[in-house]
């Protein structure tokens, strides 16, 4: 009977252990997803944004995206969270942030020097279309912008490596996507944007 007490006793112990684990005690992730808070958002007059997603990874060579410790797809999410606002709620006018892609594949490349190691070269892909409809007028108007990043390195790279490289390619990516989606959204979706007085000239 004792030993019984003792074993339940002793089972409560150890989950009250576990639960008693604050989250800030856990071990925390070594690459930090790329952070556009602190810029001004891009405030649209529509009565709200759709983030949608068109890309499914396949989870098969030469796909890896899902390898990388940082995903594309989720960045392009937190993008359009952090950068866009809709500030028109009484508008009947809708924004859609479509990722239409955001893989990376991996190529591996011989190299003919038997005192080189063969490489691997991984290219980044992403692709998004911002459009704003208004039902009321049955008008669309969209741009897109398509961004990559090419790697090369050695296919002896350990994996330690490997993911400092790719969350520095990720990293060049999104700074690239950040700058030229802001263009493109002030030029081609201006008459949409508070405070643009940017003329679009069609020739």
């Amino acid at each position: 009977m004792f030993k019984k007490i003792f074993a339940a006793l002793t089972m409560i112990l150890a989950v009250s252990a576990c639960a008693g684990i604050r989250d800030d005690m856990a071990e925390p992730s070594r690459y930090e997803m790329p952070d556009f808070s602190s810029e001004e958002p891009i405030r649209l007059k529509v009565s709200k944004i759709d983030v949608i997603s068109e890309f499914t990874p396949t989870f098969k060579r030469p796909n890896v995206e899902h390898l990388l410790p940082i995903s594309i797809e989720k960045t392009a999410r937190s993008w359009a969270e952090q950068r866009l606002d809709a500030v028109d709620f009484s508008s009947p006018k809708v924004a859609k942030f479509i990722i239409k892609d955001a893989s990376v594949t991996e190529e591996n490349i011989k190299v003919n020097d038997m005192f080189k190691a063969d490489r691997i070269k991984y290219h980044a892909h992403l692709v998004v279309t911002i459009n704003i409809s208004d039902p009321n007028s049955l008008s669309v108007a969209e741009t897109t912008i398509e961004a990559w990043r090419d790697l090369t390195i050695p296919n002896t790279t350990d994996i330690e490596d490997k993911e400092k490289y790719w969350n520095e390619m990720v990293k060049k990516l999104f700074e690239e996507f950040n700058v030229n989606m802001e263009k493109n959204i002030n030029q081609y979706l201006n008459m949409y944007v508070v405070g643009n007085d940017y003329i679009q000239q069609y020739s």
